[in-house]
């Protein structure tokens, strides 16, 4: 039993290790052939927003609006990816269920 609790002392920790390296890494998505740039955490918190001039176009604002919808969408996916790879092999250790732990869907 003793065993049991040490391996699971051992799991929270490289748990919250993967959390914290998460939250601190950042991945760009972009949309419209790099027009817009769009920079989120590792647990999805949008950090920023690059938008080429080109892109600005008075009389059609709905593009950009667009892509920039786009943009962070190709963020929160590469975010996503990066979490399924910190958190997978920890998720296996604990039967596979990470929404047990109350961390975003994957």
């Amino acid at each position: 039993m003793q065993e049991i609790m040490k391996q699971a002392q051992e799991m929270q920790q490289q748990l919250q290790t993967a959390q914290q390296e998460l939250a601190a890494a950042e991945v760009n998505g972009t949309a419209g052939g790099g027009l817009v740039t769009a920079t989120v955490t590792g647990s999805g918190e949008l950090k920023g927003l690059v938008i080429d001039p080109k892109a600005v176009d008075p009389e059609d604002t709905e593009t950009l609006a667009d892509m920039v919808v786009a943009a962070v969408r190709d963020a929160n996916d590469s975010a996503q990816e990066l979490m399924a790879e910190k958190m997978g092999p920890l998720a296996g250790g604990l039967g596979g269920g990470m929404g047990d732990l109350g961390l975003p869907g994957m």
